[in-house]
Order: C-alpha cells, then structure tokens, then sequence
C-alpha cells in the first residue's frame, strides 16, 4: 500500500534548503535526516537560490537584448 501524499510546510522547506545550501552533509544525508527524497531537497535549493531574484533592481531585471545599432549597421 501507498504512503499518502505529504504536504510540506514552508518553513520546512526553508530549513532543508538552507542545510542544503550549508553543504555539511550531502543531499542523501540530508534526505535521510529529513525524511524527503534527495531530488525534492534539491529542487528546493534551487528555488532557495533563485530567490535572489526578489531583490534584484529594475536594471538587473531588464534583459539585455541584442545592440540595435550593430544589427543596424551589418544591415547595411
């Protein structure tokens, strides 16, 4: 028979992001610690990690696109 569906807490997945991101142990210590899967732990710190994008300036959200004077010019 199949264990139900666990729904994690936020603030559990933050605790196990930061200890993944600590790198003391690795993920499969971490996955036995906590009792998740090691590929969860690492799709957490992921998005732990991209979490810096929250603080970002407007400058550094803008992409930087392609010079429009260089393509003008090999246009001709």
């Amino acid at each position: 028979m199949r264990r139900p569906r666990r729904n994690h807490s936020a603030v559990f997945k933050a605790k196990v992001a930061l200890a993944a991101i600590k790198g003391n142990q690795t993920l499969a210590q971490l996955a036995e610690c906590f009792d998740v899967h090691p590929n969860q732990i690492a799709q957490w710190k992921a998005e732990l990690q991209r979490a810096a994008e929250v603080f970002a300036s407007a400058t550094d959200k803008r992409e930087q696109g392609p010079d429009i004077k260089s393509l003008h010019a090999k246009i001709g």
